[in-house]
């Protein structure tokens, strides 16, 4: 009753005229960033973290706004993924695998509705499971100290980027570099400065928007022009958009199995939607058997990944909530978001703001609505944006970063150091270095510190306190585990992305 009654209040919320305009515009947004080749889920909500604070929105309306263009992106990236065979972004890569061959079959429409409709399944679902998980992870935190805490940040600094990096020491590398970054400013016993060079600006330390627009919106204007300078052009036809009922039924039952799967790798602090796209694909790979033609334009391969992602998604959103790790490289986005509204996510965001994460996840449950009712008759449209010359989208990616930077701290030293993050994402991508870890690094470091510094203080210097509770120890063992793990896994869970139809029929 305590749930249907926290619902209703978030609905109450939600509901509201202004909420409910911004939810619809972050779901057509969302849509349009994610169609884009590139940009992805991460780069679309970092973009637009600046707008939100230029409109002076609150808590929720901002959470509303993000979350929405959130799952407009996870939505957007299957129409790129189709219809040119270029993932939109890395967990939209497995339907590659058999949109694009069901594409050039002329099915280019079935595939996108069959995409539309599983990303809802999974979505849809997901959020279900946030409202059943959440609550009941929250009151498990309350059973953390310092040594769990400080364990719990180290799994998502092993986990992160396991599986979505080339490298385990690249990512290793990028997470110290974060923690280093997270260093500089006042340090928080003694109010010395570190790393500061004598410059004032920095005694308040580096500000993780600054940091997150500059490496993901900056970095990505340097990207896009060098990679997709050119205009797009759409290497098959959409044709009339039919709805394949057919299809959809035999693909039910894919649906509902890859959202149980994908909701388990979101939870997971760093498995994220990538994890979840492919476990999906490759358990109803092998859930079909030989009665399957996977690779060659299965409409249930299509399906898969689709509602894995999705579900994942959603699932990620469990831990950032809950306890304060971002399940995903967007959720860490959203969580330098919520501690820049002084909200702190944790077991007690759920009694101290209850009308914020519950009108968040009510708004969730909205835009898949949204999403669905939008993405199917309006396909054609957002189809359209893959013809957007770059001359015209990445000036408006540019003003959009500086005008939200300016107008949230005012200072040209952030928008200077914004350009100085751009390059050093761009320089890091080129590298082939994930910037995920790094941003993780600078919005949990100064909290995993803390957790150490408060361990080593009631353990009177004891390091052996960091694992004295069984769930510190699980907690070592599963970031051991997370860290190790890629490095005999990566051959088999990284698949390449079929270029041409001789790709896609080995299979």
């Amino acid at each position: 009753m305590d749930t249907l009654a926290n619902l209703a209040l978030g609905f109450s919320v939600a509901l509201t005229p202004y909420t409910l305009f911004l939810a619809i515009c972050g779901c057509f947004l969302g849509t349009i960033i994610g169609a884009l080749p590139g940009l992805g889920p991460s780069n679309g909500v970092a973009i637009l973290i600046p707008l939100a604070f230029a409109l002076g929105l609150d808590a929720t309306q901002a959470l509303v706004l993000l979350t929405s263009v959130y799952y407009g992106t996870m939505y957007g990236g299957r129409i790129s993924s189709i219809l040119l065979n270029i993932p939109g972004d890395e967990p939209a890569m497995m339907t590659t695998l058999d949109g694009y061959p069901m594409a050039k079959q002329g099915r280019a429409g079935d595939a996108l509705v069959i995409s539309g409709v599983a990303s809802f399944m999974g979505s849809f679902l997901s959020t279900i499971g946030l409202v059943i998980m959440a609550p009941l992870l929250a009151s498990i935190a309350y059973l953390f100290g310092p040594a769990e805490y400080f364990a719990l940040y180290l799994l998502a600094f092993c986990t992160l980027g396991g599986v979505a990096s080339k490298n385990q020491a690249k990512a290793a590398l990028a997470a110290c570099l974060g923690l280093g970054i997270a260093m500089i400013g006042l340090d928080n016993s003694t109010g010395m400065p570190r790393f500061t060079g004598g410059n004032l600006h920095l005694s308040d330390g580096i500000d993780f928007l600054v940091a997150i627009v500059g490496m993901f919106a900056i970095s990505e204007v340097f990207i896009f022009i060098e990679s997709h300078g050119r205009n797009s052009a759409l290497g098959v036809t959409l044709g009339k958009i039919n709805i394949p009922w057919k299809d959809l039924k035999n693909s039910f039952g894919t649906m509902m199995r890859s959202t149980g799967i994908g909701f388990v790798a979101g939870v997971l602090p760093g498995a994220g939607a990538s994890l979840g796209s492919f476990m999906a694909y490759m358990a109803e790979k092998g859930y079909v058997g030989s009665s399957g033609y996977f690779g060659k334009g299965d409409p249930r391969g299509v399906a898969a990944p689709e509602a894995g992602n999705n579900a994942a998604a959603g699932g990620a959103m469990v831990p950032m909530l809950t306890l304060g790790v971002p399940g995903s490289g967007t959720t860490a986005v959203m969580l330098a978001l919520l501690l820049t509204l002084n909200i702190t996510p944790g077991p007690l965001l759920f009694k101290d703001h209850p009308d914020v994460v519950w009108g968040l996840i009510a708004s969730m449950f909205i835009a898949n609505v949204v999403l669905l009712v939008m993405n199917v008759p309006m396909v054609k449209l957002f189809v359209k944006v893959l013809l957007v010359p770059a001359w015209v989208l990445m000036p408006m990616v540019t003003m959009v970063s500086f005008v939200g930077i300016f107008s949230l701290t005012g200072s040209y030293f952030d928008m200077i150091l914004m350009i100085f993050f751009g390059a050093l994402g761009y320089l890091l991508r080129k590298l082939d270095v994930p910037t995920v870890p790094v941003i993780l690094g600078i919005l949990l470091g100064s909290e995993m510190e803390d957790a150490l510094r408060r361990a080593m203080v009631l353990s009177d210097g004891d390091w052996s306190y960091l694992f004295s509770s069984p769930i510190a120890i699980g907690l070592w063992v599963a970031a051991i585990g997370g860290f190790l793990a890629p490095l005999f896994l990566r051959g088999k869970l990284r698949k390449p992305i079929p270029v041409s139809d001789t790709t896609l029929d080995q299979d």
